[in-house]
């Protein structure tokens, strides 16, 4: 009888347990917030970092897109290609900034940083979604700054604020996804220079096998079928549905951007403790 009352849990323990994983749940936002905090006061002491990101994606819309809006090279219909190209352009500035966001992991490995947070019974979940929405809001930063350029150089862009507050989702939700994307190959390589390398080989295929310089319709068929399984794509058809009018399937690319967010936070938070190792 003794031993049966030993091997009995305590009373109340599935209650406790109850309240243990309900304060988990609740307390999940906030840590994901403060994360992403500790991330954006990185940002405010090297400005700079805005600038010199933003001058490719100025590049690309100076002599690509004026060039080609010149040579009338490209069907876009009744779309200048200027005003085409800009939507994606505002997409690859936000694939440059979230696709090397695994070094920073890397280095906090390195200096010991992860491993003290791994320690504490923050969910690894919370520490991929605070480092993904914090690239997040580093890629709008800098889509703000090609907005700008675009309405210069003579882009028209809606006027609908909420409009313009859907594209900033839709470029929060790919950088997410492809800063989930960067974590994760950096657990599995767990070194800075191979992640630089595997990263400078997968970004300018991302970009070309999307319908970010071309429409959809132009490419070969090989290319056709690249562009469907490549989230670049329906990040980029969602932005011009929104920005510039075009048809768009904005339930479609919501969706798959929603769903690769999803996928790439549980991908890269199941591999956080082999970079710890």
């Amino acid at each position: 009888m003794r031993s049966a009352a030993l091997a009995a849990p305590p009373a109340g323990s599935a209650e406790l347990v109850e309240l243990g994983r309900w304060r988990t749940i609740s307390s999940f936002p906030r840590r994901v917030g403060t994360f992403c905090l500790v991330e954006l006061q990185k940002l405010s002491h090297d400005r700079s970092e805005l600038v010199t990101r933003a001058i490719q994606p100025i590049l690309w819309l100076v002599i690509y897109g004026e060039t080609f809006n010149r040579l009338h090279a490209i069907p876009t219909g009744n779309v200048p290609y200027l005003t085409f190209l800009a939507p994606g352009i505002i997409a690859q500035s936000g694939l440059f900034v979230a696709i090397f966001y695994g070094i920073q992991i890397i280095w906090e490995r390195d200096s010991g940083i992860l491993t003290k947070l791994l320690v504490t019974p923050t969910p690894r979940s919370a520490l991929i979604c605070g480092k993904a929405f914090s690239a997040a809001i580093r890629a709008i930063a800098q889509v703000i700054v090609v907005l700008v350029l675009s309405v210069v150089l003579g882009v028209r862009f809606t006027d609908s604020p909420a409009r313009i507050l859907g594209a900033f989702a839709v470029v929060a939700l790919g950088a997410a996804f492809f800063a989930c994307l960067s974590i994760t190959v950096a657990g599995v390589v767990l070194r800075r220079e191979r992640l630089m390398g595997i990263g400078q080989m997968i970004t300018m295929p991302l970009f070309f096998a999307s319908s970010a310089l071309y429409p959809v319709s132009v490419m070969p068929g090989w290319l056709k079928v690249l562009s469907k399984v490549n989230p670049l794509t329906y990040e980029v058809d969602a932005l011009r549905g929104l920005l510039i009018s075009s048809p768009a399937h904005l339930g479609l690319d919501f969706g798959v951007l929603c769903g690769t967010v999803v996928l790439g936070i549980a991908v890269s938070a199941s591999l956080v403790n082999r970079l710890a190792r």
